[in-house]
């Protein structure tokens, strides 16, 4: 049997195990464990670790609806990275904040070109234990939308072309259950109103603290295009990649990095990391 009439197979099997599972989630999206089952639908699909769903809504904080297999020591660091400072820098929150339409989104899609060699990487991925996201957005209505991250650990192998083609081919079922589950079972959901954590930042004021951390880090010495530089460098650009969104050549990107090094006295990309996000603790 050729790879290819295999694989068509296996994901053939993969799609009937799906649809069953997407069966039991619907007939259970009244249930206060109904989001479970679609997480189980997604273990059908493809080998996903673990699922992640919240709530975001304008003027209130974001709402962590489920949460499996996160292991329980990297848990309060997750929760860190999405609902407080470490979000200003979260490829997927930043590309939500500047319009990002419903759809399912792997990681590598919507991250800068030397993401995956940033800091921010190391940090709230690798030492988080998870080297993988992939996400489904789905609006619920211009105020609010429900986020699905399906992460993949470092002992797992990252999803290939054809399974993520799975995932966007079912995205148009995930949008029609999270929208019955919006009518039927959010308002019933057990942790929906419970008291928000203390810190969580509310939606209404996303853009204002991404554009004011961005525009006043460093602004005592630095130059604005400096400025501009080291957010290039914190959101996981290249030289390359920096120098097309700001329209200047690599060697004046090059220039920038070494005068806003120079002047923050630092000498690489992980203490530009910690000053920006001591800074916005700080803050």
């Amino acid at each position: 049997m050729s790879p290819v009439v295999d694989d068509t197979r296996l994901c053939c099997d993969a799609l009937h195990r799906w649809h069953a599972g997407l069966a039991d989630a619907f007939a259970h999206l009244d249930q206060p464990d109904g989001l479970n089952h679609l997480a189980q639908a997604f273990a059908e699909l493809v080998p996903v670790e673990s699922v992640m769903i919240s709530l975001e809504r304008k003027d209130r904080p974001p709402q962590l609806l489920y949460l499996q297999g996160i292991p329980e020591e990297f848990r309060a660091a997750l929760i860190e990275r999405y609902f407080t400072a470490g979000y200003l820098l979260d490829p997927f929150c930043l590309a939500v904040e500047n319009g990002l339409a419903e759809g399912f989104y792997p990681l590598a899609e919507i991250a800068p070109d030397d993401f995956f060699d940033s800091e921010y990487y190391r940090t709230y991925y690798l030492k988080l234990g998870c080297a993988e996201d992939s996400y489904y957005i789905v609006n619920l209505d211009e105020h609010s939308k429900i986020s699905i991250s399906l992460f993949q650990g470092l002992g797992a192998e990252n999803l290939n072309a054809a399974q993520l083609s799975l995932l966007r081919a079912v995205e148009p079922m995930v949008r029609a259950l999270v929208r019955e589950f919006s009518g039927r079972g959010l308002q019933r959901h057990p942790l929906l109103f419970d008291p928000p954590a203390e810190g969580l930042v509310r939606d209404a004021e996303v853009s204002r603290r991404i554009q004011a951390a961005f525009s006043r880090f460093g602004c005592q010495v630095l130059t604005e295009r400096e400025r501009e530089a080291a957010q290039m460098v914190l959101r996981g650009h290249s030289v390359k990649s920096t120098a097309r969104e700001m329209n200047i050549s690599p060697e004046t990107v090059r220039m920038h990095r070494k005068n806003l090094y120079l002047k923050l006295g630092i000498s690489s990309q992980s203490e530009l990391f910690a000053q920006f996000i001591d800074w916005l603790r700080q803050g």
